[in-house]
């Protein structure tokens, strides 16, 4: 057995406190990683999390705040540096997906202004503030969506960043490959989490499963495993990719 040891690892995972997010922070901290996280709204999951964090013997915090305003990109990062003494890990997870389908041409200003915001704009705050202070050796893994490599109708807006995610993983990888800090993302289908609820109501995941290869939706877990994965040693020579967690989805067109 070839376990993934990240002892002594600092890690910041935005959006912990629910699905994805948890999950990872979650299995970052079985690995042994001290763990800060990021969430929005909902105090009663951060806090929870934080302290299953914490019983599984690691150091863990929660901060509030929306990404995509600087300066709350900008104190998270700030924050592990103060608690933890710096950063070896970010995993940028936090985004939205507005779930009813909305052709182009009805789509509003305001949704559009404000998916770039929380899944393009938080990204971009975060991994620079993380790249200002990221010690040699880092690891960087952004959640894009399979949405991101063959477009998504009815949610354009959401495909944009996601795409938009890819090539600025490309980009940042070989900026920061000189200092060893790699820069992947993962590229999930869909996932059994509430940000899918009412795609899978009425019968709606039935349907969307069995258009799956693999015959399943993802669970949180199976996203959280690869994107540990690409924090670990074992992925010291890989960066700059999108390595793509939707059960095939992704082959389907």
């Amino acid at each position: 057995m070839l376990p993934i040891d990240l002892t002594g690892k600092r890690a910041v995972v935005t959006g912990g406190s629910r699905g994805v997010g948890r999950a990872t922070a979650l299995m970052l901290a079985r690995a042994g990683a001290d763990v800060g996280i990021s969430y929005v709204s909902r105090v009663d999951a951060a806090e929870a999390t934080v302290a299953d964090l914490r019983r599984l013997g690691v150091r863990a915090w929660a901060e509030r705040g929306d990404l995509s305003d600087v300066a709350a990109a900008e104190r998270l990062i700030a924050r592990a540096v103060a608690e933890f003494g710096g950063l070896d890990i970010l995993v940028g997870n936090a985004g939205i997906w507005p779930p009813e389908e909305t052709p182009v041409e009805r789509m509003e200003d305001g949704q559009w202004h404000r998916t770039l915001a929380v899944n393009l704009d938080s990204i971009f705050f975060t991994t620079r503030a993380a790249a200002r202070v990221m010690e040699r050796g880092g690891r960087i893994v952004l959640v894009s969506s399979t949405a991101g490599q063959r477009g998504e109708a009815g949610h354009a807006d959401y495909a944009a960043t996601k795409g938009a995610i890819i090539s600025f993983v490309k980009s940042v990888a070989i900026e920061l490959a000189p200092r060893d800090i790699t820069v992947n993302c993962v590229a999930p289908g869909w996932i059994d989490t509430e940000m899918c609820a009412v795609p899978f109501a009425d019968g709606g995941r039935e349907r969307i499963a069995a258009g799956i290869p693999l015959g399943r939706v993802a669970t949180a877990e199976d996203v959280a495993g690869p994107i540990v994965f690409l924090c670990s040693g074992l992925a010291r020579h890989i960066t700059g990719e999108v390595l793509n967690v939707n059960g095939g989805s992704v082959l389907c067109g």
